[in-house]
């Protein structure tokens, strides 16, 4: 991938944490319009940023997203939500709209965009996953970003021919409000979306946010007993 500088981008869940640092980032880079997304509709002051409602769960939603959004060449699947429960006692819906948010909203997005990302050149698609990807403990969280990477692995080989660049990025605990009751070390939501956006731009594939996810990701040769989370560890 060359600089953001001059691109177009989409941010889901834009509104705040790594989205809203997302945003920031890109326009510190120079991008020249950011599509910035949330639930509800909200204001953003900056020329640059055009603001839009977004219901990942709704294929009518993202549809409508992709078609205000055709000059899109840099797509940050972002939006996600944690729903802390058990999968074996906690209430099944929970673990339903976790995966229909974490897994079948970023592959919702990914379909509708894939047509307007070829149109503009391929561009690129950024999948936002966990470090909990790879660890046992999380519940329906981390199954959800378990099954967005592979998604997003096979994406990468379904969207190159169309030279359309797939990145997958994991980190660990953000300090954002989704896990503001976690009490484990954290980094910046401006630190992890430089790190993102500086993977994107050397032509990275897979972005390890920090070195929880680096450490991480070296252990998975390893024991499968060893790839546990405990959130009192």
């Amino acid at each position: 991938m060359a600089s953001v500088a001059g691109r177009v981008a989409v941010v889901t869940g834009g509104r705040r944490g790594l989205g809203a640092a997302l945003v920031d980032e890109l326009l510190a880079r120079g991008a020249r319009k950011v599509y910035s997304t949330a639930r509800a509709a909200y204001a953003d002051g900056r020329p640059e940023v055009v603001t839009a409602e977004l219901e990942v769960r709704s294929a009518e939603s993202v549809a409508a997203l992709a078609e205000v959004a055709a000059d899109a060449e840099l797509v940050f699947n972002n939006a996600g939500v944690l729903l802390p429960s058990a999968l074996l006692t906690g209430d099944v819906a929970n673990a339903v709209e976790t995966f229909d948010v974490n897994v079948f909203g970023p592959l919702r997005v990914a379909r509708a965009f894939a047509p307007v990302l070829a149109a503009n050149g391929g561009g690129a698609l950024v999948n936002m996953h966990s470090v909990l990807s790879w660890l046992a403990g999380s519940g329906a969280y981390g199954a959800s970003k378990a099954a967005a990477w592979s998604v997003t692995n096979s994406l990468r080989l379904e969207l190159a021919p169309q030279r359309t660049h797939v990145v997958g990025v994991h980190a660990g605990f953000i300090d954002t409000d989704m896990v503001s009751a976690v009490e484990r070390p954290k980094s910046t939501p401006a630190e992890v979306a430089a790190r993102i956006l500086d993977g994107l731009e050397a032509g990275a594939t897979e972005v390890l946010a920090d070195d929880v996810s680096a450490t991480v990701k070296a252990a998975l040769c390893g024991p499968v007993e060893h790839l546990t989370f405990s959130a009192a560890g």
